[in-house]
């Protein structure tokens, strides 16, 4: 199969040829359909995070299942699926407790060591991202990274719920829980902001402030549910975030990964506010608030993709959309194929784009 392979950070990806396993006793074998550019591949691109070359990159995907393993139960050759990276086993302590997103045995999903690879290239191991790796024609993956959904939903509309909105509007929903009639304030309108974005005005936040250097982006925050928006570039956007609510905003969510947005997000809160962090900030950063303001019972707190049980989840996420509740149509700004994969990199950090999405076939 055709696959975008990662050979080391600041390299651009290189289209290969990659093997692929035949599917084991619970995994399944995907012919990939669309696949979202996300910020988060960019950060390992860059070398923010490690990751062991060869490897295949890519997360948020939705295609058809091809092949399954014996003991596979759940899905079927020609049901259509959405990947996602919280792949969970089901019976740890996280797992039996209702947080399978944060699941401590992934092992249990993954080959042993020593088992023939998923991905290769003749006797050379392609590492899988993040259980997934889907810049590529297929996946091979366990059942339990996967979610059956209905066949009339456009694939590539579903993959963005396998990242961009599973973890910005499971941020608002799931791990703040943002009352109806607050004030909200969400810094990054990319993907995974604008999903947080209509998260909030789902739930009925009275005010949604957008937060961005780019005044195109801003101006699509305003189209999915914004009320009001903020160029970072033009000025502090505390003050204006301030200055806007007469005081600060109850709940924030910091959807880029810097670390001085990140501190940005906790001293935008009125008292009693709380501070969500979605975005990636670089391993090694570290960040800084002045402790007297917790008096005030400010709170800042991390999200991992949304606090999500994806198998419940996703298909909310879905009914959402068929009612028109859920804008997925205008958050894909380009589409493109997988030869694609490096220029939607450059106009994800141009600000040109909200999603791009590589489609196949």
């Amino acid at each position: 199969m055709k696959a975008a392979v990662f050979h080391g950070p600041n390299q651009p990806l290189t289209i290969e040829e990659v093997g692929v396993d035949e599917p084991r006793e619970r995994e399944v074998l995907v012919r990939t359909a669309a696949s979202g550019v996300c910020h988060s591949d960019l950060h390992f691109v860059e070398g923010l995070y490690p990751l062991v070359p060869p490897a295949v990159l890519g997360h948020e995907a939705a295609g058809v299942v091809e092949k399954v393993g014996s003991q596979v139960s759940y899905l079927k050759p020609g049901d259509h699926m959405i990947a996602c990276l919280s792949v969970f086993c089901g019976y740890c302590e996280f797992c039996m407790s209702g947080h399978p997103n944060r699941c401590e045995n992934k092992a249990a999903t993954q080959r042993a060591a020593g088992d023939k690879p998923r991905l290769f290239q003749g006797a050379t191991t392609v590492n899988q991202f993040l259980d997934v790796s889907a810049y590529a024609e297929q996946m091979l993956v366990h059942e339990n990274a996967l979610v059956k959904i209905d066949p009339d939903i456009p694939l590539d509309r579903a993959a963005l719920v396998g990242c961009a909105v599973l973890t910005g509007v499971g941020a608002v929903l799931n791990t703040a829980r943002i009352e109806p009639g607050s004030t909200v304030a969400v810094f990054g309108a990319g993907g995974v902001g604008l999903a947080a974005i209509q998260g909030a005005r789902i739930v009925g936040a009275r005010t949604i402030i957008a937060v961005d250097k780019f005044e195109t982006k801003l101006a699509m925050a305003r189209r999915f549910g914004a009320t009001h928006g903020v160029d970072a570039s033009a000025g502090d956007p505390v003050a204006a975030i301030r200055s806007l609510t007469g005081g600060g905003v109850d709940y924030s969510f910091e959807a880029i990964g810097l670390k001085q947005v990140a501190e940005q997000a906790f001293r935008c809160l009125r008292a009693g506010g709380a501070a969500t962090i979605i975005g990636l900030i670089p391993i090694g950063q570290k960040i800084e608030i002045d402790g007297y303001q917790f008096l005030n019972e400010r709170r800042i707190q991390g999200s991992s993709m949304g606090s999500n049980r994806f198998r419940i989840d996703m298909p909310r996420y879905l009914e959402f959309y068929r009612q028109g509740r859920l804008n997925l149509d205008d958050m894909i700004t380009r589409r493109g194929r997988l030869e694609d994969v490096n220029e939607a990199f450059r106009a994800m950090k141009a600000g040109e784009v909200a999603r791009t999405v590589l489609m196949f076939g």
